[in-house]
């Protein structure tokens, strides 16, 4: 990445991230997380209470880069099918014809992914991994960009099937939005409309597909990675973890990283980058110790002991 394309990659993603905030307001923070996923080419997983502005969310990332935005609520007895598509056949054709599902959008929010079936969130996950959906053996790719803004209510659990951890490990990162600060919420209240319609398109979607390639071309140092090593080690020697963060989820802080760092107009990775995106690519991935979740210890507290115990490079490896 040159001095050049790094500006022109920080002043888009500051634009996008401006454009999202005018729809959720006081969130920024969030909405830098969300739009760093989606330049990553990953999902996220959002676990918070109703009304909180998950949906808007999808709606306005979709309408700042020009795609197109589909809900599926999930329900227990939503089918794969209803999320993927079905080949039907057209009597007037002769033939069969794919009618494409829900999935095939640039962003795409599923919302209370618990409250479908295994064989569902299966689907789901599957579409989110390959990036394309295979009907009677036929491949239809899904498009780029492509993002699954998936979310749980951490409130309700009767009646939902919880994500299995390996299933939890393919979400780039997890998140919330909470509610907003009393100033935000007068503002909204104030409002009292969809702010959503009002955004306009800041880039098209190819050009999302350019940041992605380009965040790829990112520089991180070898005592970066090591940095990285030493903290996914950390979680797993952690006498309150039953497991620690897989290699995946090193790979996730990387990509994660590079665009991180785009972002603010470098073309290197510095390991505060690491540490501002370790608690949210990081602490899903841990499964605690069931005498230390008895004890209320959380993944975030698990996570932030190993960033404070973990060093991080002070010069660059010979």
């Amino acid at each position: 990445m040159t001095p050049e394309q790094s500006a022109w990659f920080a002043e888009t993603f500051d634009a996008l991230v401006s454009n999202v905030s005018l729809a959720l307001l006081g969130k920024e923070h969030t909405v830098r997380h969300v739009l760093t996923a989606m330049v990553a080419e990953g999902h996220v997983l959002l676990e918070d209470a109703p009304g909180t502005g998950k949906t808007s969310l999808a709606k306005a990332i979709s309408a700042t880069v020009q795609g197109t935005h589909h809900r599926i609520q999930f329900t227990p007895d939503l089918l794969p099918s209803d999320v993927t598509g079905v080949t039907i056949y057209d009597q007037g054709t002769q033939r069969f014809e794919f009618h494409p599902g829900p999935i095939f959008a640039s962003v795409v929010l599923a919302d209370e992914i618990n409250r479908a079936s295994p064989k569902t969130q299966a689907a789901l996950l599957e579409v989110m991994e390959e990036g394309n959906v295979t009907v009677d053996g036929i491949t239809h790719p899904v498009g780029r960009p492509f993002m699954v803004i998936a979310t749980q209510n951490p409130i309700e659990q009767a009646g939902t099937y919880r994500l299995p951890e390996a299933q939890l490990d393919r979400f780039l990162l997890k998140t919330s939005l909470g509610y907003p600060d009393r100033a935000s919420a007068i503002e909204i209240l104030a409002g009292a409309k969809d702010r959503t319609a009002a955004l306009t398109a800041r880039i098209t979607t190819q050009a999302v597909g350019t940041m992605a390639d380009l965040a790829t071309t990112v520089h991180i140092e070898e005592a970066v990675l090591d940095y990285i090593a030493r903290l996914l080690e950390a979680t797993r020697e952690d006498g309150r973890t039953a497991l620690g963060a897989s290699v995946r989820g090193g790979l996730a802080l990387v990509r994660c990283a590079k665009v991180w760092a785009a972002s603010q107009g470098r073309e290197f990775v510095l390991p505060d980058d690491v540490k501002d995106l370790a608690q949210p690519v990081l602490a899903h991935r841990i499964i605690l110790d069931s005498e230390a979740e008895f004890a209320g210890v959380t993944q975030a507290e698990v996570v932030a002991r190993v960033l404070e115990v973990t060093a991080p490079p002070t010069v660059r490896a010979a």
